[in-house]
């Protein structure tokens, strides 16, 4: 069964975030970045539960090369990320989004 990948608002502006400030650090890191990204995604889409549990019913998927990890819960119908973080920030502020 083919799962629907979705973003919740905080999500998709943490991610426009860290690609604004990659885009701004080497132009063209932040098309990395987001490749990055994209590629954790459809691992995710086609391994929803291969990835641990951290919190509750929420499940983390860390990206290669950049420090940041999407965390996220899984139904029969849809994937829901809930952040996109970077692994140096206070794990509070998405414990709250479980």
């Amino acid at each position: 069964m083919i799962r629907v990948l979705r973003l919740r608002p905080e999500a998709e502006d943490e991610l426009t975030e860290a690609l604004n400030w990659y885009e701004k650090q080497v132009d063209g890191l932040g098309v990395e970045f987001l490749s990055a990204v994209e590629a954790c995604f459809q691992s995710i889409i086609r391994h929803p539960l291969s990835y641990p549990v951290v919190h509750k019913t929420m499940r983390r998927a860390l990206l290669r090369r950049f420090p940041y990890e999407i965390f996220y819960v899984s139904t029969s119908t849809q994937i829901m990320v809930l952040a996109v973080f970077h692994a140096r920030r206070d794990p509070e502020r998405w414990m709250g989004r479980a």
